[in-house]
């Protein structure tokens, strides 16, 4: 999968980065609010102009002009382009909205392959279709629409989801170019300032929604001259060829990034995203902050490292790090930062602000000294055994401190 070209393809952010376009949009704020609750208020007539008057160019007329006062504002290049006859309409997918704003310029209808049914279906301008007898069925039941006498035409996405329209297109499915040999491509461009068209994880209602918070949204249109498969051509090269003239046509690079490939990148983008935990020890915010940015082998590396600082608080990862690094083992590293315990640098922990810390504890007399090993490698087993031994009579008795004074014991308990 094209992971560059899926980042450019969508927008994951609903606000631009640039600091000055930011600053714009907190100005515009208050007058986007306002524009929303009067649009909202002007948007219900809508609807009910639409439901009340009869399909015909009057009231494609009358809808229009409204949804221009709702900000979504419709051009359309080469209008005598457009075929009468055809029976399938072939257009890029940008917006939750882009089959009314076909649907405004010409009648036709689109069928709803996913989503919701009955009244939010029909209230959208959607087709509805039985979509549970599989793909097959539903491909026999439209091309029985179109070969139909007096139907309107039908107008698909091939893409099946939407982009940003900026950078590419989506891979167009075979199945739509089954239904019959000729077909008309239609090019939508749109375009908004200050905020994205759309984010992938939002759903019809937001995008509804910010589409009455924007200044405007304007819908570009073109038709293209109708397009007939060649004898010998499969579906798929069909299929490919038209998305080549819609991707010449737009300026953009036709893909072969898929709606599947989509829906994995953003699955990828959610479970990249660091998981904030509510409680954090601040002896491991540091350690935590690495976990984050290791990989795999250092990962356990820096779990060790977290249970050599639960019993040596004042070594710095970085020192507990290093001589893990070395020795991979707990008990090794914690044995050689006790012996060499006056050439390892303490880490500062706020003694000065909350009185004596448990460093002052460590270095006082009451505190069993431990006997550093021996400089040299004894000579017989016997010796090795003693500075061994010595070790960890040493480490056993400095955890047994350490469990005294984090219980609030008693030495005699």
């Amino acid at each position: 999968m094209e992971t560059r070209g899926v980042e450019d393809m969508f927008d994951f952010r609903r606000f631009p980065k640039d600091a000055l376009v930011l600053l714009l949009l907190l100005v515009y704020f208050p007058v986007g609010v306002c524009l929303t609750l009067i649009r909202i208020f002007i948007g219900v007539h809508v609807f009910l102009v639409s439901c009340a008057l009869p399909e015909s160019f009057i009231r494609r007329f009358i809808v229009r002009v409204m949804c221009s006062v709702l900000g979504m504002h419709v051009r359309q290049k080469n209008p005598r382009s457009r075929d009468k006859n055809t029976k399938l309409y072939i257009c890029n997918h940008v917006t939750e909205f882009d089959h009314n704003i076909i649907n405004l310029l010409a009648s036709c209808n689109t069928p709803q392959l996913e989503g919701s049914t009955g009244f939010v279906c029909w209230a959208r301008g959607f087709m509805e279709i039985h979509s549970s007898f599989g793909q097959g069925a539903i491909g026999e039941s439209l091309q029985r629409f179109c070969s139909t006498e007096g139907t309107p035409p039908l107008l698909l996405f091939p893409e099946e989801d939407t982009t940003n329209g900026r950078a590419g297109l989506l891979k167009f499915s075979s199945w739509p170019f089954s239904l019959t040999d000729s077909i008309q491509p239609v090019a939508l461009r749109v375009t908004r300032p200050l905020i994205a068209l759309s984010t992938p994880d939002s759903s019809w209602l937001m995008e509804l929604f910010w589409t009455f918070f924007a200044p405007c949204t304007v819908y570009h249109v073109s038709w293209l001259p109708t397009v007939s498969r060649q004898d010998g051509e499969s579906t798929q090269e069909f299929a490919n060829k038209v998305q080549e003239l819609l991707a010449c046509e737009l300026g953009l690079v036709s893909t072969k990034i898929t709606k599947a490939d989509k829906a994995e990148h953003i699955k990828r983008k959610r479970h990249t995203v660091p998981q904030t935990s509510t409680t954090v020890r601040p002896a491991s915010i540091g350690l935590g902050f690495m976990v984050q940015s290791l990989g795999t082998d250092d990962h356990r590396i820096a779990k060790m490292a977290q249970q050599v600082k639960d019993v040596l608080p004042h070594v710095p990862l970085h020192v507990i790090t290093k001589d893990l690094a070395k020795t991979n083992c707990v008990d090794t590293t914690i044995t050689n930062l006790l012996e060499n315990k006056e050439e390892t640098p303490t880490e500062a922990t706020g003694a000065s602000t909350f009185g004596p810390s448990k460093n002052s504890c460590y270095s006082s007399g009451s505190v069993p000294t431990v006997k550093p090993a021996a400089k040299s490698f004894g000579k017989s087993p016997a010796d090795r055994h003693l500075s061994l031994q010595e070790r960890k009579d040493a480490l056993y008795n400095f955890a047994r401190r350490r469990y005294i004074e984090k219980h609030g014991l008693d030495q005699e308990d």
